[in-house]
């Protein structure tokens, strides 16, 4: 059995890591993917938990039902103050294990279907163009981020709730502060009890004609809540976490990879010169921002050796999806951005019974903005100083605070 790197006398190595650069992972994670198995970090509260950054053992962990994603079991990882404030809220199915998980995520999965899915590109399509035609209208500059990626992720999945378009800016802030791990608790779980209730009174104003009604949440209310398999409450948690994960990540995912083609000149010209690659572009962008890069947190549930190393009963796991997208063994060259790898492998949408049920819409929509936004926007470019650019910083999803471009 291997040796954790640090012996039990020395300091732990503090988490989360700050990076050095902004764009890529912590240059320590690819140092840590030199031990033999997991290194041990200390969190904000003083707590400890194992680190896996390579590969082959997160998905170890992430594919191993003994480590729990319930954050009520003890022992499991706090990244911060805020972010324990959403943990604690009612849990949605996918802070649940089996078999509770599956229950719930049975209810959604023909809805999330790849067939479907690509049924609704049309749609996706027509949203986009119309969105980016306003865009155009208006003229120079713009910042995508708020301009357009955020707008169109929020109408397509707000179109499949059948949630009002004057109400999207309002969701769109609640879950930006839901997000945040530097503020105090009460920030994010205000903003939770204001997408919550506003969510209570929309399904208790839509189970009045769900069966005459075709969107998503009706859907449910007919098949799922009516027959007693769903509770409304239950729902409402439900259209929280839909609305949450299908705008804010992906319109991040957004604009970093124009941050990437923009800053890769060689790149952009290679997917103008051959569209077929687009789907590898698609891979390859949420391989190389791997945005969500704090979501696999765990907790051992009883003691189970991986990669050599014990990990007790009640020790906490972080299986890093950003270090195994940056692990040289699965991806060599990995902190380049290059569209022709083949990267489907890769866990940014997690691995295992967890790993994320919205990756064919996320899919669908990141190849219309980007089979589109470059042909039409042949002369796209950066409307400040690279260097002005700036993320988010280390927040639950990795992003860009603004993006200013002009054409």
């Amino acid at each position: 059995m291997s040796q954790c790197p640090f012996s039990s006398e020395a300091p732990r190595a503090p988490f989360p890591i700050a990076r050095q650069c902004p764009f890529v992972p912590p240059q320590e994670y690819r140092e840590f993917q030199q031990y033999d198995g997991p290194v041990k970090v200390r969190m904000w509260d003083g707590r400890e938990a194992w680190l896996f950054t390579r590969y082959d053992d997160v998905r170890a962990v992430l594919s191993d039902n003994r480590f729990s994603g319930d954050p009520s079991v003890t022992g499991f990882p706090s990244l911060s103050e805020a972010r324990n404030a959403v943990l604690g809220l009612e849990p949605a199915f996918i802070r649940m294990d089996p078999p509770q998980h599956g229950h719930f995520r049975r209810m959604l999965t023909k809805e999330f279907m790849v067939k479907k899915i690509a049924a609704m590109q049309p749609m996706i399509a027509t949203i986009f163009n119309r969105l980016l035609d306003e865009l155009i209208a208006k003229g120079p500059p713009a910042n995508l981020v708020n301009d357009l990626f955020l707008p169109f992720t929020s109408e397509v999945i707000a179109s499949l709730l059948d949630v009002p378009r004057e109400d999207h800016g309002f969701f769109q802030e609640q879950s930006r502060l839901k997000v945040l791990l530097d503020v105090g608790p009460e920030v994010p779980r205000e903003a939770s009890a204001r997408m919550l209730a506003y969510l209570d009174a929309l399904i208790t104003e839509r189970e009045k004609d769900a069966e005459q009604r075709s969107d998503l949440l009706s859907r449910l209310i007919v098949g799922q809540v009516r027959p007693g398999h769903l509770s409304h409450r239950e729902l409402v948690v439900m259209a929280d976490l839909l609305l949450m994960a299908g705008h804010e990540t992906t319109a991040n995912q957004m604009a970093l990879g124009v941050y990437s083609f923009l800053t890769h000149p060689d790149q952009l010209a290679r997917l103008r010169a051959e569209p077929d690659l687009l789907r590898n572009a698609v891979e390859e962008m949420l391989r190389f921002h791997t945005i969500v890069h704090f979501n696999a947190f765990r907790v051992a549930r009883e003691d189970v050796e991986v990669a050599g190393q014990l990990v007790r009963r009640g020790e906490g796991v972080i299986a890093l999806i950003a270090g195994a997208n940056h692990d040289a063994r699965a991806f060599p060259a990995p902190d380049s951005f290059d569209i022709t790898r083949k990267a489907d492998h890769h866990v940014a949408f997690s691995y295992g019974v967890h790993q994320c049920l919205g990756q064919p819409l996320a899919r669908a929509e990141l190849q219309v903005v980007f089979g589109t936004l470059f042909e039409r926007l042949r002369e796209l470019q950066f409307a400040v100083s690279v260097d002005e650019i700036r993320t988010k910083g280390d927040h639950f999803v990795q992003g860009l605070q603004r993006l200013p471009v002009t054409w």
